[in-house]
């Protein structure tokens, strides 16, 4: 993918349709709803049974939803605007609204989020590995910094691929997480008090984390475009409900992984779900290496967008260069991995990222883009379209600012009541 990939006006019927200079999509219409799919679904899953104990089933039904169709809203605010300019970058939407600014912003929020989603994933093999090797090899003593280490040897290989590698996450390991709470959930009854809140949290940590939680397992956004590039017979309307069925479908097995870790734990549950499981059982064992797996995978996945908005960002007009591709490979798994040695809780990873970069991909640059790539002489100002665009906005912003707060506050509050014990 390069940055010069533009648009071409298709006559078809009477009406413009937007088609791609550089290549024929290819890809069906079912494979287009796994692909985006795969890019909504990742650790964040693991971290939504805390939320439902956080908010109640009830109220975290809610906010699922609400989300979910403010995904699918700010997708259709993205279509519309690449449809306008003709172009299949995230980034390049920041150009055409802002010029080079807008390039860099929208670049860095990408680095930034796609850094947090290499955290959690790196935190999760951190939290796993260690319990895999005791279950299997029967080992008692620590081994997190050496298995970081280890994971750091054995993923360089990929993460110095020259092209991303495109793959898939399985949903059979939320099929088998499903059996294990099943499994775990046995002769235990629901209490009404869940459906509303669990009175173990405290109301400044439900807001906190919740939210933000939820924010980070929806973003998809900055892949919509080049899986709109490779749809066979694009349109905006074929790709808006590609989006929204892979939506729906995550929603339901994200309501679904939630219920079923909350109902095990109750107010006990934990921001990474699997740590609250057995260390020896099989059939567990067996999901946290499926997990270890799809996640130690993901990795180099995730960092081919990183690396190449560095090299955007920093190195635009120079040749490929193998040190230069290498190095930044190290640096950021180096960097990556030392923060992740240092970071308590998932649940930091998810907060931090979920109340910054999410808030952006999903509400407010959306929404910024549309009002300033669609002209004025298609849409006033005044009209109803760029009316909830603003509104959009300004509901992101107001998220990001209260999800911002309250974890700050919860970050100095946690403190000082550890501190006083």
């Amino acid at each position: 993918m390069t940055e010069g990939d533009t648009f071409l006006p298709n006559r078809s019927n009477g009406r413009t349709e937007t088609q791609f200079t550089d290549c024929n999509g290819k890809t069906s219409f079912g494979m287009s709803i796994l692909n985006l799919s795969n890019a909504i679904i990742g650790s964040g899953i693991l971290g939504l049974a805390y939320a439902m104990a956080n908010t109640g089933i009830i109220f975290f039904v809610i906010l699922l939803i609400l989300i979910a169709v403010l995904s699918a809203y700010s997708i259709h605010l993205l279509l519309e605007s690449a449809g306008v300019v003709g172009i299949r970058a995230y980034e390049q939407l920041g150009y055409h609204a802002f010029g080079q600014p807008g390039k860099i912003l929208a670049a860095c929020i990408i680095i930034l989020h796609n850094i947090g989603a290499m955290s959690s994933y790196l935190f999760i093999v951190k939290i796993e590995l260690p319990h895999i090797i005791q279950g299997y090899l029967g080992y008692t003593s620590g081994f997190s910094l050496s298995c970081m280490v280890f994971f750091l040897i054995s993923v360089s290989p990929l993460s110095i691929h020259l092209h991303t590698v495109y793959m898939y996450q399985s949903t059979l390991i939320m099929t088998d997480m499903s059996n294990m709470t099943n499994k775990n959930m046995t002769n235990k009854s629901i209490s009404p008090l869940c459906l509303i809140r669990s009175s173990t949290r405290s109301l400044s940590q439900s807001t906190a984390f919740t939210i933000p939680i939820m924010a980070f397992a929806f973003v998809c956004h900055p892949e919509v475009l080049p899986i709109y590039t490779e749809l066979k017979n694009p349109s905006k309307k074929r790709m808006q409900n590609v989006a929204n069925i892979s939506i729906l479908v995550m929603s339901v097995m994200y309501l679904l992984t939630a219920i079923f870790g909350y109902l095990t734990f109750y107010g006990n549950v934990e921001s990474e779900l699997l740590e609250m499981y057995s260390k020896k059982d099989i059939l567990i064992l067996c999901v946290r290496l499926a997990v270890l797996i799809a996640v130690t995978l993901t990795v180099p996945v995730v960092l081919f967008p990183i690396r190449r908005a560095i090299l955007q960002l920093l190195f635009p007009d120079k040749p490929f260069h193998w040190v230069r591709h290498i190095s930044i490979a190290v640096c950021l798994l180096f960097l990556v991995n030392l923060l992740v040695i240092f970071v308590a809780k998932i649940r930091d990873i998810f907060g931090f990222i979920g109340a910054t970069s999410a808030p952006s991909l999903i509400f407010i640059l959306p929404g910024i883009f549309y009002i300033c790539i669609v002209s004025k002489d298609k849409e006033l100002l005044k009209s109803r379209p760029k009316i909830q665009a603003i509104l959009f906005v300004t509901l992101g912003f107001i998220l990001m600012i209260m999800s911002i707060t309250f974890i700050i506050i919860e970050w100095v509050t946690g403190k000082k009541i550890s501190g006083g014990h």
